[in-house]
């Protein structure tokens, strides 16, 4: 069952701690099964409510899942693990364009940002008690809000888009509860959720957006909340169009008491419009983030939402590590003010490298999808084979595991420091690669 693994420990934590570790180093793997409750216990000389204690909180932590008569086995892909390991090792001499990462080139330089801000922090010191959010970058973002439509709320501000979701989601959700998530979708979310003892439910996604109808059959199944993306999705660049929208809200009308988290990690390096959801449940987040248009060190998100949603997060964030850096909101302030980045530019910089690799690819007989943000996603029949081919051709491609629960294979392509020279090569590798795809949602 275990093989050579020996699970320890007298106390509910250490031997949850036992089988965590040994899930981490490989020693446990995903799908094996776990002893037992009482089996396990007499093995240890515990009570069986001591083991019973030790799985609960591995259920919990996303490490083990329980399937009824079968036992409790290693989750497929544990939290423990995370799929930032389901990733290809670039050798020199071996194009990287897996990595998500910006084009360096098209983001701003930080000292005059950093040094303007330590000017004004210098001459007025933030001193414990005083306001967490930044009064100019808090008006700044309610502005850009209201402009782009999403209803009215307060404005707090989080480490980034994947903190500012883990506390919108422990809010409001418990252990157990079912979270409705876009497949293939973001894989630091798709690990975050079962990390936090909850249950993924994949909702298929094409070029517009979340299905309805598996955002419906989701909701209705019991889901308590759903996570959207709205622009350049991660990994299949989608963007919710109007139509979407409103076939969406109009499934949401239905669920009324469902949680709503909206992700525009895409804004400022996007040229589609915003079709925002919230407004429609009555608990809802949206969530805009500087770490795409800036870098991805500015960990530094923008969250509003209904007021009891804010204002958990606000309360939980005030007992934990306070606020997020004054001097970095103000940073901030100064790069949305300056004038030093051209936002028209950096989305039409990306979308002309989409595009172009779209196109090169579709000549070949490849169908590819990416409307907005940098990344391309690519249905293929052989996931692995497809990734190991490239990688013997020179590129390294990021595969489909890392986003995928249960829609088709694919490869995700990065497309941010592309140069026009590329596109062909690139693309003559991919069809040696994968072969002419048949033209298929990718969900």
């Amino acid at each position: 069952m275990l093989g050579e693994y020996r699970i320890e420990g007298r106390r509910a934590a250490d031997i949850a701690a036992s089988v965590e570790r040994a899930v981490g180093s490989g020693e446990l793997e995903p799908g094996q099964t776990l002893p037992p409750m009482r089996e396990l216990a007499e093995e240890l000389g515990v009570n069986a409510n001591t083991v019973a204690a030790a799985y609960r909180t591995l259920r919990e932590r996303g490490v083990i899942e329980t399937a009824g008569r079968r036992g409790s086995r290693v989750r497929p892909k544990p939290a423990t693990t995370g799929r930032e390991y389901l990733r290809v090792d670039v050798p020199e001499g071996v194009r990287d364009v897996a990595d998500g990462n910006p084009d360096p080139a098209l983001l701003p330089t930080l000292a005059e940002a950093f040094a303007a801000a330590a000017r004004q922090s210098d001459r007025h010191p933030v001193q414990y008690g005083e306001d967490a959010v930044e009064p100019e970058l808090g008006r700044l973002a309610r502005s850009g809000l209201d402009a782009d439509g999403v209803p009215a709320g307060p404005v707090v501000v989080t480490s980034g888009s994947l903190d500012a979701i883990e506390r919108v989601l422990m809010a409001h959700l418990k252990p157990g509860d079912a979270v409705a998530v876009e497949d293939p979708g973001w894989g630091s979310l798709l690990d975050l959720a079962p990390a936090l003892g909850l249950r993924t439910v994949g909702v298929g996604v094409d070029d517009e957006g979340p299905l309805p109808d598996d955002v419906r059959r989701a909701l209705t199944a019991g889901a308590r909340a759903l996570i959207v993306t709205d622009r350049a999705q991660n990994p299949t660049g989608a963007a919710i169009t109007a139509p979407r929208a409103r076939a969406l809200r109009s499934v949401l009308g239905e669920h009324p008491e469902t949680l709503l988290i909206e992700d525009d990690h895409g804004h400022r390096i996007v040229d589609l419009p915003l079709h925002s959801l919230a407004g429609v449940t009555h608990s809802w987040a949206f969530v805009r983030s500087v770490a795409k248009a800036y870098g991805p060190d500015l960990r530094l998100a923008v969250l509003t939402g209904d007021p009891v949603t804010v204002d958990r997060v606000h309360g939980r964030q005030r007992l934990g590590p306070g606020w997020v850096s004054r001097l970095l909101q103000k940073a901030v302030v100064h790069l949305w003010t300056s004038g030093t980045v051209d936002a028209g530019a950096v989305a039409a910089s990306y979308g002309r490298r989409r595009d172009d690799l779209i196109g090169s690819l579709k000549a070949r007989g490849v169908k590819a999808h990416g409307r907005s943000g940098m990344n391309v996603w690519i249905p293929v029949p052989d996931e692995t084979g497809a990734v190991a081919r490239l990688l013997h051709a020179g590129w390294a491609v990021a595969p489909g595991a890392r986003f995928r629960m249960g829609s088709p294979p694919g490869i995700r392509i990065t497309v941010s420091t592309l140069r026009s020279e590329d596109i062909e090569p690139l693309a003559s590798a991919v069809a040696s690669a994968v072969g002419p795809a048949p033209a298929r949602r990718y969900v």
